[in-house]
Parts: C-alpha cells; sequence; structure tokens
C-alpha cells in the first residue's frame, strides 16, 4: 500500500473571528479618534484602546495554539509548504496595499496637481477652481489660504533609514546563525533587530510631533498632508507588528525552541521584516526626497 503523508487538520478555531473583532474595533475607533483632534469630548481612544487589548489577545493565543501543535510533532512537510504559501500570499498582499497608497500619491502629484495648473488644456479649470494655485509639490497651501511645511529628508528621516537598513543586516545575520545552530548569536542580533524597531517606532513618534508644533502639518493639511501620514502611519502600524512578531521568536528561541531545519516562525517574520524594510526606502525617496 502506498504511503501518504499525514497533513493535520486543526479543529475549528474562535481566534478568527476574535480578531475580525479586534480590528473592526481598531477601525472604528482610529477613525473616531481623528474625528475628535479638534474636541476635548469623545470615546474614540476608548474603543481604539479597547481593539488593540483583544488584538494582542489574540495573537497571544493563536501563537499559543499554533506553538503547541507544532511542538507536538502534529506537523509535516506538507504543513510546512501550506505555511510558506500562505505567507508568501499575506506579503503579497501588503504589496498591493501599500501599491495603492502609492498609486494615490502618483495620482495626486502627477495628474492632479498639474491639472488644477491649467496643464494642457486645463487652463479655466484653473481660473475657475483655484485662480492663485501653483503646480508643484510638495503641495502646501489649501484653497482656504492654510499653509504648512514640508517635512525634510534630512534629520529623523534620514536617521530612521538607517536604523531600518542595518536592521536588515542584523536579521540576516541572525538568520545565518540559526541556520548553522548558533543560538547565542541568533539572539544577540535577533534581539538587537527588535531593538532598531522599537527605535525606529519612537523617532517616528518625535517626527511626528515636530510635524503637528513646528511644521503646522496635520491631517487637515490637505492632500500633501494626508498622502504623508497615511503613508508614513500605515507603514508605522506594520514596524508595529513586525517588532512585535520578532519579539515573539525572540522569546521562543530563550524557551529552546527551533532548530536549524525547523524554524520557519523565524523565517516568516524575517520576510515581512525586509518587507517593511523595502517600503520604507520607496516611501522615504517618494514621499521625503523627491
Amino acid at each position: 500500500m502506498e504511503k501518504y503523508e499525514q497533513y493535520y487538520v486543526p479543529e475549528q478555531s474562535h481566534w478568527p473571528i476574535v480578531g475580525a473583532v479586534a480590528m473592526f474595533l481598531i477601525a472604528v475607533g482610529a477613525g473616531l479618534t481623528v474625528m475628535q483632534l479638534s474636541s476635548d469630548v469623545g470615546y474614540g481612544q476608548y474603543v481604539l484602546y479597547a481593539g488593540l487589548i483583544i488584538l494582542f489577545y489574540m495573537l497571544f493565543g493563536w501563537i499559543k495554539n499554533v506553538i503547541h501543535e507544532s511542538q507536538t510533532g502534529l506537523y509535516s512537510a506538507q504543513m510546512d509548504r501550506s505555511f510558506r504559501q500562505s505567507m508568501s500570499w499575506f506579503i503579497f498582499s501588503e504589496v498591493m496595499f501599500f501599491g495603492a497608497f502609492f498609486g494615490a500619491l502618483f495620482y495626486a502629484r502627477v495628474l492632479s496637481v498639474p491639472w488644477l495648473g491649467g496643464a494642457g488644456n486645463n487652463a479655466m479649470t484653473n481660473e475657475v477652481l483655484w485662480p492663485t494655485f501653483e503646480a508643484v509639490w510638495p503641495l502646501l497651501s489649501t484653497p482656504a489660504g492654510e499653509t504648512t511645511q514640508a517635512m525634510g529628508w534630512q534629520g529623523l528621516p534620514l536617521i530612521n533609514t538607517l536604523i531600518l537598513l542595518t536592521s536588515s543586516v542584523t536579521l540576516h545575520f541572525a538568520h545565518v546563525a540559526i541556520e548553522q545552530d548558533q543560538r547565542a548569536k541568533v539572539k544577540l542580533f535577533l534581539g538587537a533587530t527588535v531593538a532598531l524597531g522599537c527605535i525606529f517606532l519612537a523617532l517616528q513618534v518625535l517626527e511626528y510631533m515636530h510635524a503637528y508644533a513646528d511644521l503646522d502639518l496635520t491631517l487637515q493639511a490637505g492632500i500633501y498632508g494626508n498622502t504623508f501620514y497615511m503613508l508614513t502611519g500605515f507603514h508605522g502600524v506594520h514596524v508595529t507588528l513586525g517588532t512585535i512578531l520578532l519579539l515573539i521568536v525572540l522569546l521562543r528561541l530563550f524557551k529552546g525552541h527551533f532548530t536549524a531545519k525547523q524554524h520557519f516562525a523565524f523565517q516568516a517574520a524575517a520576510w515581512y521584516w525586509h518587507f517593511v524594510d523595502v517600503v520604507w526606502l520607496c516611501l522615504f525617496v517618494f514621499v521625503y526626497v523627491l
């Protein structure tokens, strides 16, 4: 009789619906929080915090279940291939996610701004809609006469770029070390990567504080402010998620998990982190430099 490879099918789980509830609360809470920025009254931040707490609870419980299934020998090589395909498709969906936002930036800069400036046969449009408009980017003024300042690429943005590039190097060294079963080096380099991710997020908070307080660059600052916070903010969310994933992997290393041949959770987190780094390089060039 031909021997078939075992393929583990997990039992029904409540974690997906818990994650869906968490993401719904985060989306609603974030929207309400942004809407109430000009008001001292509101409950949006509490909804946001509740969503984040439920999300962390879901991640902890779901990852714990997956670790238990793996440690008890329920997974096979076919299951490992399924995990790899799933992670590949997830990163592809994230590529499309950021592709849409970079597309919005391209549309605003290359199409909308010249059109408002009267390019081609649109001189009448410029005179009717915004006679004083100048087709330049970044767009620092609105039809209401409000102005802001652009965020330069020097300073914190450049430092954050160097930090993320360095984190990719330390993560690569950690990956090489785990393949050679050098666990002490893995912990060292992976810990450094997590620390660099935390530093990046802290500097991004300082950058936002500087933008709001000194440059008057807010979400109400027209299309430039909107695209700036949309791209950098969503990227910051992904850095946060990547840092959490790497931290979980680091904690598992201290518990004695992973071997030189079986460490896909480490690989998945590394793939995601390198993707986040590539997105930041594109963002740094098209949002800050150009």
